[in-house]
């Protein structure tokens, strides 16, 4: 099955007009012509079924014939990380959690961020992009970059964690998740969170946590974060 993500699509919908970059791979790329089924997602959880009423280069017609709604996860993952300095690692990141499975990020600009200016854009299209290769019908929602300190200062109402490296205690992440439950998880820079930063999280009720033994990069150390919930709540 091949899935394509449709934004603004609703689900009393009875047809849908792609836009002419998406239509053309359609009818150009995919050769897709009229009459041939096709499978929709608007992002949010639903799944339509639907046949190509006019397969044209410029506007691709789908005539909805049936919808969908698709099981969701029994928790909630969102994940504040702190953008690397290649944007090829982080986008990396972007992919394989929304394979796994994650439902909301916020790009985090710490004090030891080596990149501080963070375009959306492209990320956006790497989230679609994943979501669509793997299926899912649940696109995870991408909040603009913000502050360390912005971010502290938002309401938080899930289970909280903060992974750092310093040595000082910290808990096994996996001792500390509750199954079915909301988790917010922050994941800092390479050079990894200050000091102060750690200091404010706790203080905000964040508990401090480990990952792994050994050192890990950042996108490495959120993939590692977003498969442990994800087994956890198997």
């Amino acid at each position: 099955m091949q899935l394509f993500y449709a934004p603004g699509i609703h689900p009393d919908t009875s047809e849908f007009h792609f836009d002419k970059e998406e239509s053309r791979h359609i009818s150009r790329v995919l050769r897709k012509k009229e009459g041939d089924a096709i499978h929709l997602t608007d992002g949010k959880g639903h799944l339509y079924y639907g046949v190509i009423g006019l397969s044209s280069p410029k506007s691709c017609q789908v005539l909805i014939e049936k919808v969908e709604e698709q099981p969701s996860k029994r928790y909630k993952l969102h994940m504040a990380v702190a953008p690397t300095k290649s944007n090829d690692r982080f986008e990396w990141f972007l992919e394989k959690a929304t394979e796994i499975g994650i439902d909301e990020i916020t790009p985090i600009i710490c004090d030891h961020s080596e990149r501080k200016v963070v375009k959306t854009d492209r990320m956006e299209k790497i989230l679609q992009a994943a979501m669509k290769q793997s299926l899912s019908c649940y696109l995870p929602v991408l909040h603009p970059p913000v502050t360390f300190s912005e971010f502290m200062s938002q309401e938080h109402p899930e289970s909280r964690f903060i992974a750092h490296c310093y040595d000082t205690d910290r808990y096994d992440l996996r001792r500390r998740i509750q199954p079915d439950c909301p988790v917010l998880l922050l994941i800092g820079p390479e050079g990894d969170f200050s000091e102060e930063e750690v200091a404010l999280g706790i203080k905000n009720g964040f508990m401090p946590v480990s990952l792994s033994d050994n050192r890990l990069r950042t996108e490495t150390a959120a993939i590692v974060a977003c498969h442990t919930v994800a087994i956890f709540n198997q």
